[in-house]
């Protein structure tokens, strides 16, 4: 058991961070897990954990030894969407106030979207509104079997706005509508069958199961290719066959001149196997 101790305790080669209690962090070597603990609000996001959440990943994604981020939960829930108490303060907010609100939950999803380092999801339960939102802006994503996912605003008169437009680039089109239109609730094999979770795994082994996949990326992948293809991904969308084919032509030629490139040609010439972490 870990005690904290000025803020932070070892136990294991783990180091936890008691510092932000809505919040939890933990590190294991290359792999940093962030999860939400709001567990009597079933992790339903407010301002400060969002950016809570938001200053946690741009701290990870800024570490070079840290070379994946898990993002999970406690308690019976992923995340609910939006706190209720949250709710009712915005009923009162102006357009600008809600603009910059909007602003803050956008730069939370583009992190994840755009940083140099993938994220992982490991969803239990329901991931609602907010909650879904967030499992699907990460690269990867995990999910018990009894997991629940669905884009519910259109329920309360609110729209899955911010989340409509990576939705859309992730699965095809006419499925990602009629998810967002009708805010349904489906679960985690609808989920896997579309593209939006990538393994199933049982409750009692989803952590050790994202744990060793994660371990084992940061292991058999290079940190600069995950970022410059990460990168591609992401300043590439939406462009034209020959903008996109000439912004990859000039992406593979940064990649060739990096270190990691240099390096793991040098070892598979050599016939060396080469471990990245």
């Amino acid at each position: 058991m870990s005690v904290c101790v000025g803020g932070a305790s070892h136990d294991a080669g783990l180091l936890y961070f008691c510092t932000m209690p809505s919040l939890l962090i933990t590190e294991q070597g290359p792999v940093l897990s962030l999860a939400l603990n709001r567990p009597e609000k079933r992790n339903a996001l407010n301002p400060d954990l969002t950016n809570m959440l938001r200053e946690a990943l741009e701290a990870g994604m800024n570490r070079s030894d840290i070379r994946v981020i898990v993002i999970k939960s406690s308690g019976d829930a992923f995340c609910a969407g939006a706190d209720l108490a949250y709710l009712q303060e915005i009923r009162n907010n102006s357009y600008d106030e809600n603009v910059q609100d909007s602003m803050n939950l956008k730069a939370l999803f583009e992190l994840i979207l755009r940083g140099p380092k993938p994220v992982i999801a490991a969803v239990h339960s329901a991931a609602l509104a907010g909650g879904c939102g967030l499992a699907n802006a990460c690269d990867i994503c995990f999910a018990t079997p009894d997991a629940q996912f669905g884009y519910t605003e259109s329920k309360i008169g609110f729209i899955p706005a911010l989340v409509s437009i990576f939705l859309q680039r992730k699965i095809q089109g006419s499925i990602a509508r009629e998810l967002l239109l009708s805010g349904r609730i489906f679960k985690a094999e609808e989920a896997k069958s579309i593209g939006l979770v990538h393994h199933i795994t049982a409750a009692e082994s989803l952590e050790s199961h994202v744990m060793d996949y994660a371990q084992n990326l940061a292991k058999t992948t290079s940190g600069q290719s995950i970022a410059l293809t990460k990168e591609l991904l992401w300043n590439s969308s939406g462009l034209g066959l020959d903008e996109g084919m000439n912004l990859a032509a000039a992406m593979n030629a940064r990649a060739r001149a990096g270190e990691d490139c240099i390096r793991g040609i040098d070892a598979f010439l050599n016939k060396e196997k080469i471990s990245w972490s």
